[in-house]
């Protein structure tokens, strides 16, 4: 009876989290079919009455939103390869090569997490202007990697750490360079936690809205996030439109997470027990 107890408890528990996270995502997808009669009218239906697909043409007359979906990819695909390459570099200059000082750089990577992100975007934006790079690509990139690239460092100790120093010094003693062996050597056998750090900082790129809408200032070079937010009126919410865009913007990250996705839940499992 115990037993059985037990496993009911496990299946409802399971059954209740896919409903709190899984839900409001079906309810969206579901509302984004909806004219805007119905989606605002006080008797909600699950289904939509009349299927529509009203808002997804709204969603590209109004806005160009393809090219903001552009501009999302290309930012969050470079910040993803510049994220995987930096941590790679950073963990191996950390905590496999001996020289002083290393302990405290290693501090001042998971330092940069304590001040609050609008704190370091002054400074940020200040630095950027005197390069000449504010409204580029370039700027988010650069904004985004200095986000990601301090955890992803935390994240890769444990894979690089675990690594046999005698396969380093064989690879030293072939003639290898210390570059070499980090792409030869400690990349591979470190790809779980790679490819963690690299979907890692894809998805806080493609979802990050507060350093992209101060460095991205004209309409050709915003990303989603901040595209979307013409739709949010002073007086009024375009539910449907933003619905739609919602479908659309989250379909990047769905699609990868489930090709892609036991890389990372690997990466961060595997991180914590090596």
């Amino acid at each position: 009876m115990k037993k059985r107890s037990g496993s009911f408890g496990k299946h409802f528990s399971v059954l209740l989290v896919i409903i709190v996270f899984v839900g409001p995502m079906v309810w969206i997808l579901i509302n984004s079919f909806k004219p805007t009669v119905e989606l605002l009218s006080p008797s909600p239906t699950f289904f939509p009455r009349n299927f529509t697909l009203e808002h997804y043409w709204n969603l590209f007359r109004r806005v160009n939103f393809s090219r903001y979906y552009y501009n999302s990819f290309i930012v969050a695909l470079s910040t993803a390869v510049i994220t995987a390459l930096a941590g790679a570099l950073a963990a191996y200059s950390v905590y496999r090569c001996r020289y002083p000082g290393r302990k405290i750089l290693f501090r001042l990577f998971l330092s940069s997490y304590v001040f609050p992100k609008v704190l370091i975007l002054v400074p940020l934006y200040i630095m950027f202007s005197q390069l000449n790079i504010i409204d580029t690509p370039l700027a988010l990139v650069a904004a985004h990697v200095m986000l990601t690239a301090p955890f992803s460092v935390w994240i890769l100790r444990a894979f690089f750490e675990s690594i046999p120093i005698a396969i380093e010094e064989a690879a030293l003693v072939d003639g290898a360079n210390r570059l070499q062996i980090v792409f030869r050597v400690f990349i591979p056998l470190a790809a779980p936690g790679i490819a963690a750090i690299g979907i890692n900082g894809f998805l806080m790129s493609w979802s990050e809205y507060l350093f992209a809408s101060v460095l991205a200032i004209t309409d050709i070079n915003k990303t989603l996030p901040v595209g979307m937010a013409y739709f949010l009126q002073e007086y009024s919410i375009e539910w449907g439109v933003m619905m739609a865009g919602s479908v659309l913007i989250a379909l990047p990250p769905v699609v990868g997470f489930a090709i892609a996705g036991r890389y990372f839940i690997e990466g961060l499992t595997a991180g914590s027990v090596k």
